[in-house]
Parts: structure tokens; C-alpha cells; sequence
């Protein structure tokens, strides 16, 4: 029976484009033009929306046919692994969710430094001083429940919007078609434009992937708002709507600036490169009003994401795959231990931007990668739910999502999926503490799952050691 109350089409859509469109496409043109021309970028943008496309399918039909499971892509993991299963999506989930704030804090002191220039660059012990306050502030913040407040969020998504929509009508008006069109597919052999790549057109594709699966991490909010709809119909078609606008929004936002800046300059660009773009396109006043929007924007999304990482392992532990502290709420109904051992971890990990040259990039590569772990699960689990009903234009769905991941993890992020398999040390851990408690033993097959995975650790600090894996 469909529900007769409930979040309409529309504000569904402005939920969803919202949860997604964080700091990621303030710095989007830079880190694409160091990548790929535009020919390749266009179609690394089409692989990448036909893979999100069908992860977002797969949380619509998971999300309706397995109403039961509250935890989202946790428990899908966990109904078609089993505990360890949702403990890896859980754990893999909560690291991205902290990791991408790591990248929330440098792209902040990069903006505060275009103002004050104490703290340019975003990396220097200023910036991290500053970006440490910040990180307590919004923790103790949401320990008393702010984040609930629907009037920050609604502030957060106007000044996230206008500056963008400003940005894409002006790289319109001063766009050039003959600067678009020179060395399209960047394969011009005297091609040395510095920071750029130059090669084969697959090369560049796969250069791009990271970045480009940077900015759809929260699409998952689709599948989680979905239940609140009027209708189901309301929820399947504000899903395909809200994606097909990130789609467009990123595609416009990354591909036009081709049009009005040499791809070498685009490359070169200091974060945020929005900015940047302006001020050498119409002057100062460009780079002033996206800097605003984007410090504002960044507040609010990292007071957002500073409940998520918390909220994230209180599920898991409400189902008995992580200790029961971490699901421990205060009476504002907020996960402080949770909460407080994910903001001491990131105020460690934010000294660790002192060594690192390319913060940012670092920071969003090592988030991306972590979510790939959530989100081949999901395909996986759609697969097997899908063939168990013999629904298999469903199960195709699935395999094509769980495809995408693995092709993503192999082509692109083979490094940093083997730097994050590092944190399962301690992470295992985490696990066995969860298991005693609850008096589960652990089984043969999940003993040979996290023997793999801690080989896996064992290789990449191995690679580390002898320089083939390169943090700096």
C-alpha cells in the first residue's frame, strides 16, 4: 500500500543533488585537466555514469524489496555475507566518510588562505591548527545533536548552488570552440604541457576515474531518503532524476573550462580550482565569490559528515558487527565514543598532510577507494538476492555494478585499495572484540576472507617500504 504522506518528487531530488555535491567540484576541473583531455574526459564521465547508474539501480531495488534491512548497504552486505560482511562494508563505509573530511579540511584552509594568507595552500601547520579546531568544533557540535538542524542544511545548499550556476553561465558566455577543439584527445606528441598527461586515450580514462567517483560518494543517500517518499514511483523516478542532474552538473562544471583556459593552466591550478578558473577568466571578484560559497559549503557538508562516519558504526554495532561502545548514544541520541575516536583519528591523520605534497588529492583518493569496498558489496549482494528469485535483468544490473567497482579498483585505485587494506590491522581487531562479546565464534570461511585481506596489508606495506607505493 503506497503511503499517502511523505517527501515529494521534487524535494527528493533537491535531497539527493544535495547529499553529493560536497567539495569535490570546486576542485573538479583541475584534477580531471591533470588527467585527460577533453575527448577522454567526456568518456570517462560516460563510464563512470553508466557504473553509478547501476549501483544507484541496484539501491532502488534492494531498497524495495528488502525494506527490512534499516541499515542500508550495511546490512546488504551483512544478509549476503554474513557479519564479516557487514562489518567490512561498515568499516570501509566509516573510513571513507572520515577520510573525505580529511579532504573537507585542506580545500577549507585552501579557501580561508585566498583571504587570509596565513593559511595558503592549505597544508602548512596553520592550516592544520585551524583545520583540528574546526574538526572538534563540529564533533562536539553533533555530540549535542546540531546536526539535525534542517535550516543549516538548507543554508549549505544555496551557497553550494549559486556560485556553481554562476561559474557555468560565465564559462558559456567566454567560451572558445577552437581552444575546446586543440588537441582533443591529447595525443599531440610535443604535447609538454606541465602536470598534464600525455598518451593513449584509455591512459587518460583511467587517470580521470578516481576524481570522477569522488564526487557521486553519497549517492547512496538515494536508497536511504527513498522510503520516506509519497509513492514508490515518486522515490525510483527522483533517484534517476537526481543522478541524471549530478551527471549533467559534473559533466558542464569539469568539460567546459576546456573552452576558455589552455589545459596547462587548468592543470596548474591551486585549489580551489574554481576560483582560480574565474579570476583569470572575468577577474578577483569570480575567485571571491566562489571561495565564499565554498567555505560555507564546506562547513556545513563536513558538519553533515562528521555524523555519518559515527552514525555508520552505530548501526554496526546495533548489529552486533562492531563492539557495543561504538553504538553507545548520550541523550541527545549522539554516538560519543564513536564520534570522538573518528575525530582523534583525523586530527592524527591531518599531521600526516605535513609529508604529503598533493593533500587533497591524497586525502579524496584514499576516501574513493575506501567506498569501492561498500559499494562492490552491494552489487554482490544484488546478485545473489537476484538470482535466489531468478530476476535476472536484475541480477545483470548487479553484475554490472559489481563489474564498474573492480574495474575501478584494478584500472585506477589498485594503490590506495592496497593502502586501505592496511587499516583492517586493527580493524580485525575491532571485529574479534564484536564477536567475543556477542559470543559468535568466527568461522573457517571469514578466517580465510581476513587472512587474504591482511596479506593484501602485508603486501602494500611491503610496497611502501621499497618505494612502489609512493605517499608524497
Amino acid at each position: 500500500m503506497e503511503k499517502e504522506k511523505g517527501i515529494s518528487c521534487v524535494e527528493l531530488i533537491a535531497l539527493i543533488v544535495s547529499s553529493c555535491i560536497g567539495t569535490g567540484i570546486f576542485g573538479i576541473t583541475s584534477d580531471v585537466s591533470k588527467a585527460a583531455a577533453p575527448g577522454p574526459a567526456l568518456l570517462a564521465w560516460l563510464f563512470v555514469g553508466l557504473g553509478i547508474l547501476a549501483l544507484v539501480l541496484c539501491l532502488n531495488n534492494l531498497s524495495q524489496k528488502r525494506p527490512d534491512l534499516e541499515a542500508g548497504i550495511f546490512s546488504y552486505a551483512g544478509a549476503g555475507f554474513g557479519p564479516l560482511g557487514e562489518f567490512i562494508s561498515g568499516w570501509s563505509y566509516w573510513l571513507s566518510a572520515w577520510l573525505g573530511n580529511i579532504a573537507f579540511a585542506t580545500m577549507l584552509m585552501s579557501a580561508i588562505g585566498t583571504f587570509i594568507p596565513l593559511f595558503a595552500g592549505g597544508q602548512n601547520v596553520p592550516s592544520i591548527i585551524g583545520a583540528i579546531i574546526f574538526c572538534w568544533l563540529l564533533t562536539i557540535l553533533v555530540n549535542h545533536g546540531v546536526e539535525s538542524a534542517s535550516f543549516i542544511n538548507f543554508i549549505g545548499t544555496i551557497f553550494k548552488i549559486v556560485p556553481l550556476v554562476l561559474f557555468v553561465i560565465l564559462m558559456i558566455v567566454f567560451f572558445k570552440g577552437g581552444m575546446f577543439t586543440t588537441d582533443f584527445w591529447g595525443q599531440v606528441l610535443n604535447n609538454m604541457s606541465k602536470g598534464t598527461v600525455t598518451g593513449s586515450i584509455g591512459e587518460q580514462v583511467k587517470g580521470s576515474l578516481m576524481t570522477m567517483i569522488w564526487v557521486f560518494i553519497g549517492v547512496e543517500g538515494a536508497s536511504v531518503m527513498a522510503h520516506r517518499a509519497k509513492t514508490r514511483k515518486e522515490a525510483e523516478q527522483a533517484s534517476i532524476i537526481g543522478f541524471i542532474l549530478l551527471v549533467l552538473i559534473y559533466v558542464l562544471i569539469s568539460i567546459l573550462p576546456y573552452g576558455t583556459l589552455t589545459r596547462a593552466q587548468l592543470a596548474s591550478a591551486g585549489q580551489p580550482a574554481l576560483g582560480y578558473v574565474l579570476k583569470n577568466v572575468v577577474g578577483q571578484w569570480g575567485a571571491t565569490i566562489i571561495n565564499l560559497g565554498l567555505i560555507v559549503s564546506t562547513i556545513i557538508s563536513w558538519l553533515s559528515w562528521t555524523m555519518l562516519p559515527a552514525e555508520t558504526t552505530m548501526l554496526a554495532a546495533e548489529d552486533k558487527a562492531m563492539p557495543k561502545v561504538w553504538g553507545k548514544v548520550n541523550a541527545k541520541g549522539a554516538p560519543t565514543a564513536s564520534l570522538y575516536i573518528t575525530a582523534i583519528l583525523q586530527t592524527l591523520f591531518l599531521f600526516s598532510l605535513l609529508f604529503t605534497q598533493e593533500a587533497y588529492e591524497f586525502a579524496y583518493s584514499l576516501c574513493t577507494a575506501a567506498i569501492l569496498f561498500s559499494y562492490l558489496l552491494v552489487g554482490l549482494y544484488q546478485m545473489k538476492f537476484s538470482a535466489g528469485r531468478k530476476e535476472w535483468g536484475q541480477f545483470t544490473i548487479g553484475l554490472l555494478a559489481a563489474g564498474f567497482q573492480l574495474a575501478c579498483m584494478f584500472l585506477a585505485g589498485w594503490q590506495e585499495v592496497l593502502l586501505v587494506s592496511i587499516s583492517f590491522i586493527p580493524g580485525f581487531i575491532i571485529y574479534y572484540q564484536a564477536c567475543r562479546e556477542n559470543r559468535r565464534s568466527i568461522s573457517l570461511s571469514e578466517k580465510l576472507v581476513m587472512g587474504v585481506i591482511l596479506l593484501l596489508s602485508l603486501v602494500s606495506i611491503m610496497f611502501i617500504m621499497t618505494g612502489v607505493i609512493k605517499i608524497g
